[in-house]
């Protein structure tokens, strides 16, 4: 009897869980995916092959992820680093944070993450690469003492990684919340002939370690990645790696095989190379058994640093038939590639154009093991897996907002096909640079004599963003603007 009352216990706990949506770690354990996210950074829509037949790149892995999964042909980053990465993390726009790179970590204490959220649900968290969301004293790095505000304060088990871009001085490596060796010696800046100066085999002078080679990263980054992924062979723990490559992001070091391999320059070649990189993640893991055990999502971070002059160089469209690029609000800087592979749930070769933003990643980690978001965390994402799965033809969202935090903060706005940019289309950072690819850029957008305050497209009838309708649809503008400064007063866009 006493036993008996024991089984109905348990059974009725576990029935209350499942009504909270709350679910124990073994039964999330069971019926949830490995999961491994690989990010790259400053790969534009148009390098893939998968979504730009044209590219002069060669990416067999990456469109060969693409025809074994889910192409989302809608979906979009930030225009920068920094505001990307956070919001993947938090399910939260850049925007509405007070909180500074330059003096602290910039996701707060205690704020639910992707890592964090996985967690709960019982899986091992890991993070491999660049991290780029600043860490407690900012730039001040004390390399004696514990890191803090990195990612394994903020739910992964594991990281090892760098702190920024790998242009970003000081050099050095970090693991868990520890330097591994600090940074003692000094290193010049250095340019490439023939390139902008921000292009190409370009970093910033200062700080670093002994023996860091900027050359080695990537390839250091991915042997840890594979490492990872051979350790969990013998695991029935579900386990999370976020990828986070540090390529085809300037300095350009493509290994010296590939040199001279593409179309498209040195550029080309590194973006070979991360192909090459996701080729060898994804032998990995079907080398440990876990392939079809694993959603895997492929994207990037913003669009790529790629001119107009380096479009008529080569012929290749780095952000594919979109305008603008890196740093810009138009759609090349930061509409991604986006590929989801889930064997057996996810339909092999299909495409969607399902509206997806990267702050939706919590909201739609949150539905995929069971558990329910409370009001005050990810407060922008929302729930895709229904588009992903293929299970719903109902969109989850028909409004994005778009931020940077440089050189301020700003935002702008999409609704359905309607996009308002408020400020003036002369005032785009990468269009003001220099012949250098330096960026002036004057505060406030000062509109020239007879130019519309404002930019406003309808990306059905034009998606290449060549005609600005801001003075023919005032009622658009009123609307959208309207609909911005609810966004931004509510503090949340996802529904409570």
């Amino acid at each position: 009897m006493r036993g008996g009352r024991g089984w109905r216990g348990a059974l009725r706990l576990v029935s209350v869980l499942l009504m909270l949506n709350v679910q124990p770690a073994a039964l999330a354990a069971e019926r949830t995916p490995n999961i491994l996210l690989i990010l790259a950074d400053d790969l534009g829509y148009g390098d893939v092959g998968a979504f730009n037949p044209e590219s002069k790149i060669a990416t067999p892995h990456i469109d060969a992820l693409a025809q074994q999964g889910l192409r989302l042909t809608d979906a979009h980053a930030a225009p920068l680093c920094i505001p990307t990465r956070y919001e993947l993390l938090t399910g939260r726009y850049l925007f509405r944070s007070q909180r500074r790179y330059s003096r602290e970590g910039l996701i707060d204490p205690g704020r639910l993450t992707i890592a964090s959220l996985l967690k709960q649900a019982g899986y091992t968290t890991a993070m491999i690469g660049k991290w780029h969301l600043s860490f407690a004293g900012g730039a001040e790095f004390d390399y004696s003492k514990p890191l803090r505000g990195g990612p394994v304060d903020h739910g992964f088990d594991t990281f090892y990684g760098i702190h920024a871009s790998l242009d970003i001085s000081p050099y050095f490596y970090i693991e868990n919340d520890r330097t591994v060796q600090a940074p003692t010696e000094h290193i010049d800046e250095h340019h490439s002939s023939g390139w902008r100066s921000i292009q190409a085999e370009y970093w910033r002078g200062g700080a670093i370690a002994p023996g860091f080679k900027h050359e080695e990263v990537l390839p250091r980054l991915t042997d840890r990645a594979v490492r990872y992924l051979n350790s969990r062979a013998q695991s029935t723990e579900p386990f999370f790696l976020y990828f986070a490559l540090p390529a085809p992001h300037a300095p350009w070091l493509p290994r010296r095989g590939l040199r001279g391999k593409s179309g498209a320059g040195m550029y080309g070649d590194y973006v070979m190379e991360v192909d090459e990189v996701v080729g060898r993640v994804l032998g990995a893991l079907q080398e440990a058994g876990k392939a079809n055990d694993t959603l895997v999502i492929f994207s990037s971070d913003n669009g790529p640093n790629w001119f107009p002059a380096d479009v008529r160089r080569y012929g290749h469209r780095a952000a594919g038939g979109w305008r603008g690029m890196k740093g810009d609000f138009w759609e090349g800087g930061q509409r991604m590639p986006f590929i989801a592979r889930w064997p057996g749930r996810i339909a092999a070769g299909r495409s969607s154009a399902q509206l997806f933003s990267l702050v939706d990643i919590l909201a739609t980690f949150a539905s995929l093991t069971g558990q329910k978001l409370p009001n005050g965390v990810g407060e922008d994402s929302f729930d895709q897996l229904p588009a992903i799965l293929n299970t719903s033809t109902s969109a989850a969202r028909r409004s994005i907002l778009y931020d940077s935090n440089w050189p301020a903060t700003l935002v702008a706005i999409r609704e359905r096909d309607w996009k308002l940019i408020p400020w003036p289309e002369a005032s785009s950072y990468f269009e003001t640079a220099d012949e250098h690819g330096e960026f002036h850029v004057s505060m406030p957008f000062v509109p020239r004599a007879g130019e519309p305050t404002g930019q406003l497209y309808n990306l059905m009838e034009d998606p290449a963003e060549q005609h600005n309708l801001y003075t023919q649809h005032p009622d658009i503008v009123v609307r959208l603007s309207k609909l911005l400064a609810q966004y931004r007063s509510d503090g949340r866009t996802r529904p409570q």
